[in-house]
């Protein structure tokens, strides 16, 4: 497909002269019939499809897309299914906009004679060099259904561990926003009201009291400053975390060294690094390979430096046993099961009970974390809001105990 492309939104009869409707992707309308002509399609009309508004621009395709998408194709191809067919039903069955383009896309370039591999090399946004290169193992091998079964489960692993990074982080993340908010709000419009009716006390106030008004006159002075400051500060982290990367490769090491936090990055990406490597070996991808394309899908800038040492050190023959405990980044039980599986040859099995493990200790961490995490954030959270009344009302305490 072109970078023209437009879609067009059709009516017409199937090869069986029931009626039928949809869209197709092509660079005109005269290019839309003579496709949808080789498909069978007697169309009637044939128009440019209406662009739609939408107040935050298209949604994007994000990998769980993805995900579902190889899952629903993998079983449209077990259930014996032509691959253009299975296209045209994935898209007909999405009510997402970009996934329906791209996989109208997709059926055409494969209608035209484009090998499916190479076809989705041309999306490398959504499909990256590990996906490819399983589909075209698969593709060459002649069994391209099996191997999209394996790579719908390797996504779907993939983002259920994401899942679980993110539910950890997201919760606590919440809550000190909201702390963060309602302190703020206490401040700027709670205490200024106290402190006109201390005023009339004539009396000295507490030294704590006296603390939390003269925060509060700060705060008042200089929120806004404060406000630009953060929001500032926090687009120039992230640019600087894209475009630069000493600074990812810095935010991913010091992710490791984060007390709780690390302990299940460190697991999540030694179970990312025995699904990958699993899925590629057993996918017949030679080890070199499949350490490169490993490396890439490691998910932490410390790791894939490790990956790709192990991937020269085993290009110069070196033992993949070996080569990994030389990194000393890696935990003993996966260097005993890497090391039974090269002596019994069933190497993408014990990947892939590793895998399994570290998987499972992610998710029981990220309960934990939760269990752990909720009632220390309370806890903060009445320390901050509790303090602040208590400061406000200790005047009034100690007054009405003098009278």
């Amino acid at each position: 497909m072109t970078a023209d492309s437009i879609v067009f939104v059709w009516r017409g009869t199937d090869r069986n002269g029931q009626p039928s409707a949809g869209e197709e992707m092509a660079s005109s309308a005269a290019m839309a019939r003579a496709q949808l002509r080789k498909q069978g399609v007697t169309t009637k009309t044939v128009r440019k499809k209406a662009k739609e508004f939408t107040l935050f621009g298209p949604k994007k395709i994000t990998p769980a897309d993805i995900a579902i998408f190889t899952r629903q194709l993998a079983t449209m191809m077990k259930a014996g299914v032509p691959l253009v067919q299975a296209f045209t039903i994935v898209a007909d069955g999405t009510e997402h906009d970009g996934m329906r383009k791209l996989i109208n896309d997709l059926r055409t370039d494969v209608a035209s004679g484009t090998n499916i591999a190479d076809a989705l090399s041309q999306h490398p946004r959504q499909f990256d060099e590990l996906f490819c290169c399983l589909v075209a193992s698969g593709e060459n091998s002649g069994t391209l259904e099996t191997m999209l079964d394996r790579v719908a489960t390797y996504k779907e692993k993939t983002e259920a561990l994401k899942a679980k990074i993110k539910k950890a982080l997201t919760y606590p993340t919440a809550v000190i926003v909201v702390a963060i908010v309602v302190t703020a709000i206490l401040l700027v419009k709670v205490v200024p009201q106290f402190a006109e009716t201390f005023q009339g006390f004539g009396s000295e106030l507490p030294a704590f009291t006296l603390l939390v008004l003269r925060i509060s006159d700060w705060v008042q002075a200089w929120w806004l400053l404060l406000l630009i400051s953060f929001t500032v500060a926090g687009y120039l982290f992230s640019q600087a975390k894209q475009r630069y990367q000493r600074v990812s490769d810095w935010v991913d090491a010091l992710s490791l060294r984060l007390p709780i936090i690390g302990t299940i990055v460190h697991d999540a990406v030694i179970a990312r690094f025995s699904r990958t490597l699993s899925t590629t070996f057993a996918a017949g991808v030679p080890l070199v390979e499949a350490l490169d394309s490993t490396a890439g899908a490691a998910g932490n800038a410390v790791y894939a430096r490790g990956i790709r040492r192990i991937r020269d050190d085993v290009t110069a023959g070196q033992a993949l046993t070996a080569s990994i405990r030389s990194t000393d980044l890696f935990p003993v039980m996966l260097l005993q099961m890497i090391a039974i599986g090269e002596e019994s040859g069933s190497l993408d099995d014990m990947l892939s009970k590793v895998a399994d493990h570290y998987e499972a200790a992610v998710d029981n961490a990220v309960d934990s974390l939760s269990s752990l995490m909720e009632p220390l954030i309370m806890s903060v959270l009445g320390v901050l809001v509790g303090g602040l009344m208590i400061a406000m009302y200790l005047p009034i305490f100690m007054l009405g105990s003098v009278i």
